[in-house]
């Protein structure tokens, strides 16, 4: 029999499924039925339930319920403007920060991204760069920047999902990742901006491109 989530572990698990589109956009939750299948009452589900709010992943609507968040374009619009910014920020203090721990994991991330096949791999390829942000963040040494990028990357990773069809080459992810990652390790701050800036832009240029 498997272990009992606690609420904090269901909450990463809703995230995820959001995010992972395993639940549509516009889909309602339904709350007795998320307490009957982790075996908890509903009060920590309302509790997750809030906190999915607070991330713009759900939207709690009275009479109705907590509806999974639409994928809105002109917010995405919206976060990009904003990771444009604050994504080479981070990756600039990264590079005074970084411990070669993570700048080993780094390298890994991007071995990994150029040996995946993209039509099989897609997930693997998302995951891993949210991990290489991740590595970022947590490099960057700022907790406040931290916390509002992982936010915002709950969205830009769920697009990467919703645009799944529209990708065909792994480039995309081993490429610019891999240049930010040898600017961090040349300790050239000017560059892991520009090129955290190139990152953003050509996942934004091909989705204009696919769907606009």
């Amino acid at each position: 029999m498997a272990a009992k989530l606690n609420t904090e572990e269901i909450y990463e698990e809703l995230k995820k499924r959001i995010i992972r589109l395993e639940y549509d956009p516009g889909q309602v939750l339904n709350e007795i039925e998320l307490a009957d299948e982790f075996d908890v009452s509903r009060t920590p589900i309302r509790k997750i339930f809030q906190l999915l709010s607070q991330d713009k992943l759900l939207n709690i609507i009275p009479r109705v319920g907590a509806q999974v968040s639409a994928i809105d374009f002109m917010e995405m619009k919206s976060i990009f403007e904003i990771t444009k910014k604050l994504d080479p920020f981070a990756a600039s203090l990264t590079v005074e920060r970084i411990d070669e721990k993570s700048i080993k994991e780094l390298e890994e991330i991007v071995d990994r991204l150029k040996n995946y096949d993209i039509s099989v791999d897609y997930q693997d390829a998302i995951n891993d760069d949210e991990r290489f942000h991740e590595i970022i963040f947590e490099s960057c040494g700022n907790n406040w920047l931290k916390e509002i990028l992982k936010t915002l990357h709950y969205h830009t990773e769920r697009l990467w999902h919703y645009c799944e069809k529209y990708f065909d080459e792994i480039d995309l992810f081993s490429d610019t990742l891999g240049n930010i990652l040898e600017a961090i390790k040349e300790k050239d701050k000017e560059k892991a901006e520009k090129y955290t800036k190139e990152h953003i832009d050509t996942f934004v240029d091909k989705i204009k491109k696919e769907l606009l």
